[in-house]
């Protein structure tokens, strides 16, 4: 078993993140932790309060673990490649606000199969 990585850019990774997040209940509860996220570190930044900051990765991995082994029943990317699949989660967060996230993952889902 190799231990060299498939991904070595962002660029090349997030196809494939986005792929590992076709259900939509999955993305939903990744959105919902980045939201959560967000709002912590605001709240614990106007509020002064730091010991705040330590919800932030229950917050963000909880809902995201929640969504993979028991929605899309995969392994969470963060194992493997955690900066991409940390930056993975903020892009995906904006392709959904912005309304792009459909369009983003058909596009990834043809790139993966070439």
């Amino acid at each position: 078993m190799s231990l060299e990585k498939k991904y070595k850019t962002f660029a090349s990774f997030y196809p494939y993140y986005l792929t590992e997040h076709s259900d939509s209940s999955n993305r939903t509860l990744h959105f919902l932790g980045t939201l959560g996220l967000i709002i912590i570190l605001i709240l614990a930044i106007v509020l002064q309060k730091w010991w705040m900051l330590a919800l932030i990765p229950v917050c963000g991995y909880g809902f995201a673990w929640v969504g993979h082994f028991f929605i899309e029943k995969n392994k969470p990317a963060t194992f493997t490649y955690p900066l991409y699949s940390l930056a993975s989660d903020f892009v995906m967060f904006w392709h959904i606000i912005t309304g792009q996230i459909n369009k983003k993952l058909e596009e990834a889902k043809n790139k993966i199969e070439k």
